[in-house]
């Protein structure tokens, strides 16, 4: 065991408004039958509540009754505002004052990441009881003449409480990450930094809205990702069947189909939602995790792979046991 900590609260919040593919097409001039063949997103989630208040409802469904975390980490991948950090934001809206905070980002990874790295504090004893949440509203960033990214984003929101487990051998079993440059313009909002200042005059409205080309991400991120996985459950003695869910960021139908089809895994193995939810950036992930604990497909003591792919290029997994 890396880091010995225990989930014990988890939160979602799923918007009410839901904007179904035959909807959107009117937007990008693209028949329904094509969106649902390119994306596998049949629905997805729009929000009228920022990011803030969205990971805000979450957290409070993930604290419930239990003490107030020590240490609030928002790990989403597109953030409220430049300056300050989302963070003291989501804090502001949950009536807390005090509390440290920060943001992880590593795009869509940002909750796999932030495991990581909370595990690691609240090993080392900085912190006892840490709040993770992803709050992403991707559908503000659609640019609707990119066809096919423009059908893939979806909002939501979700949290988990984690807290220290001296006793016990819950927690994060092992992590790893790959960054390749290479891939940084395969996916990418160029604007909202020093690149493409709003005041730089060949600063473009396209420029602030989510640009990807998802064939090329596949093609290039398939072969790494699999090589991670066999390398991860490889060296804690592991294969597929000691996995009991394999929970990948929702990137697309096809890319969470290529587990099952591409990395070994029993297709009822792998938890899958995009066609409901669409790509909600790196609330994917945890959202995925929350409904499968819901609907009882986990349990304690069960064993959990986090994979995905975000933009860099960077892939990342993580073995949870719960």
């Amino acid at each position: 065991m890396k880091y010995k900590f225990k989930i014990t609260g988890f939160g979602y919040y799923l918007p009410p408004k839901i904007e179904t593919s035959q909807e959107l097409s009117k937007k990008i001039n693209k028949s329904n039958e094509w969106i649902i063949s390119r994306t596998g997103v049949k629905e997805r989630r729009v929000s009228e509540i920022d990011v803030d208040i969205m990971g805000a409802i979450a957290s409070k469904d993930a604290i419930g009754s239990k003490p107030k975390p020590d240490l609030i980490i928002n790990a989403s991948g597109v953030p409220k505002q430049t300056i300050p950090d989302t963070s003291v934001f989501v804090q502001k809206e949950l009536g807390y004052e005090g509390i440290p905070s920060f943001s992880i980002h590593s795009t869509c990874l940002s909750f796999i990441t932030a495991l990581n790295v909370a595990g690691s504090l609240v090993e080392s004893n900085s912190y006892k009881r840490i709040l993770i949440i992803s709050s992403d509203r991707g559908t503000r960033g659609r640019n609707f003449n990119e066809s096919e990214s423009a059908a893939l984003l979806g909002d939501a929101a979700a949290a988990i409480y984690i807290e220290k487990s001296d006793n016990g051998d819950s927690g994060l079993i092992d992590y790893e990450m790959e960054s390749w440059p290479k891939g940084a313009h395969l996916t990418e909002v160029r604007g909202g930094g020093t690149n493409k200042h709003p005041q730089d005059k060949d600063t473009t409205n396209d420029d602030n809205l989510f640009s990807m080309s998802g064939p090329s991400v596949f093609r290039f991120a398939l072969p790494k990702v699999h090589t991670m996985i066999k390398d991860i459950l490889s060296r804690n003695k592991m294969d597929q069947n000691d996995i009991e869910l394999l929970i990948p960021h929702q990137a697309s139908s096809r890319g969470v189909k290529a587990y099952s089809k591409f990395g070994g895994f029993k297709k009822h193995k792998v938890m899958d939602i995009v066609e409901k939810t669409g790509n909600c950036v790196a609330a994917s992930t945890p959202l995925a995790l929350c409904l499968a604990y819901e609907k009882n497909i986990i349990t304690e003591g069960h064993k959990i792979m986090f994979v995905g792919t975000g933009a860099g290029l960077s892939i990342a997994s993580a073995i949870v046991k719960l």
